[in-house]
């Protein structure tokens, strides 16, 4: 499908369409108005159906001017191709262009995407582009190259990639080429080609009781770091990044502010996620009791032996999912927890400004969308109705001291 587009440096309209594999731009001298637009979508559309019918001619539309002394047929063999060919020729290769790309870009970004993006480059980019010039890329290409990423091996076992990950890999190489068309002066290929549909995924929180359960079962050394992973809603990272100088015990809040990514210590998720969470009872306790564990041996809440963040990865298979099989409860990814977090205080009716704040929302738009079914009618309180509903199930004893 064609478009009208308009010359930057002469704010002229020219028609660009492709015929016979080949990309054709016919420059006009009229101005970027309405009606010169409608104009050239109309005489557009009686070019695409033509193409379409099998009988286009190309001298019908554009005939030479009379000073032209060239067979129209050998005119059109020069024409045609000329254009697209000669701009293409004067760009890089992929290769060369990511290269350019990715080193001016990486400044502005966190490790973790930095990492992201290299494993796209090296992985899919360059294997179907690295050879090929930019300008050189069709939207054809683009498209075979989106329909065999559904071939590619997924994570875990499944068949293909599923469509969200086609999405995340497709988009950065949309902005490279949005990027080479604006600096090499020709026009994207990445276009009408929308993300793939992504079906909508329900959180699966656990319930209270379950959460009772997993706390009184697993590993002790690992208690006290589900019971904060469980009562914080803390993501994975910012809890494995924890650092004792972020406890505040007196004032009974944890201070977000680093997370650990690929082992390394980095910036939090978003702005927003540089919060202050509250500590329950339970979280306090807890907190308490591995302060004397640890406290001497890292500056880190949750640690190994030798004193280095614990490696969530390593966690996960170890002691997550074996002991959800012990309880037979369904296999669920550990960030569960920060849902399950959520769904609690909502159930416990703590006001939704509140829990955004908990779980480091800018808005409270997120816990409508991702939790609407758990939202029962709330209240306006501060984190003690979460605190009376542990009381109230005998998750929590005062007197005992412990969860």
């Amino acid at each position: 499908m064609g478009a009208i587009r308009v010359r930057k440096e002469s704010g002229q309209l020219f028609i660009d369409f492709r015929w016979e594999g080949r990309r054709c731009r016919e420059q006009t001298e009229l101005k970027d108005t309405p009606a010169n637009r409608r104009k050239l979508e109309k005489k557009l559309q009686q070019i695409e159906s033509e193409i379409g019918l099998g009988r286009f001619k190309y001298e019908s539309f554009f005939p030479r001017r009379k000073e032209t002394q060239v067979p129209a047929k050998k005119a059109l063999t020069e024409e045609i191709p000329s254009e697209g060919q000669l701009a293409a020729s004067k760009t890089p290769l992929f290769i060369d262009f990511i290269h350019d790309w990715l080193a001016e870009n990486k400044i502005a970004w966190r490790r973790s995407y930095i990492v992201t993006i290299q494993g796209c480059i090296d992985k899919y980019y360059l294997p179907e582009f690295g050879a090929v010039r930019v300008g050189a890329i069709t939207r054809a290409d683009l498209l075979k190259f989106r329909s065999s990423l559904a071939k590619v091996s997924g994570r875990n076992g499944n068949a293909s990639l599923s469509a969200n990950r086609i999405n995340k890999i497709m988009d950065p190489l949309r902005r490279i080429l949005e990027e080479a068309a604006d600096r090499y002066d020709f026009t994207t290929p990445y276009v009408r080609i929308k993300p793939l549909k992504v079906p909508k995924s329900d959180v699966q929180p656990f319930s209270l009781q379950e959460v009772k359960r997993i706390i009184d079962t697993v590993r002790p050394d690992f208690r006290n770091y589900y019971i904060v992973r469980f009562f914080t809603g803390m993501r994975t990272g910012e809890i494995d990044g924890l650092k004792w100088s972020y406890v505040d015990f007196e004032r009974r809040q944890i201070l977000i502010r680093e997370t650990i990514v690929y082992g390394e210590e980095d910036y939090t998720k978003t702005d927003s996620s540089q919060r202050d969470i509250a500590m329950s009872e339970p979280v306090y306790l807890a907190l308490q009791q591995q302060y004397k564990a640890t406290a001497h041996l890292s500056p880190y809440v949750f640690c190994n032996l030798q004193g280095a963040p614990i490696d969530h990865n390593n966690v996960t298979k170890r002691v997550w999912y074996p002991l959800l099989a012990r309880l037979g409860l369904a296999r669920r990814r550990p960030y569960q927890t920060r849902h399950t977090a959520a769904t609690l205080w909502l159930a416990a009716g703590e006001a939704p400004e509140w829990i955004a704040r908990q779980m480091g929302h800018a808005t409270t738009e997120m816990l409508f969308k991702v939790y609407s079914r758990y939202v029962p009618n709330l209240t306006r309180r501060d984190g003690s109705a979460f605190e009376q509903l542990l009381l109230a199930n005998q998750v929590i004893d005062k007197q005992e001291g412990g969860v």
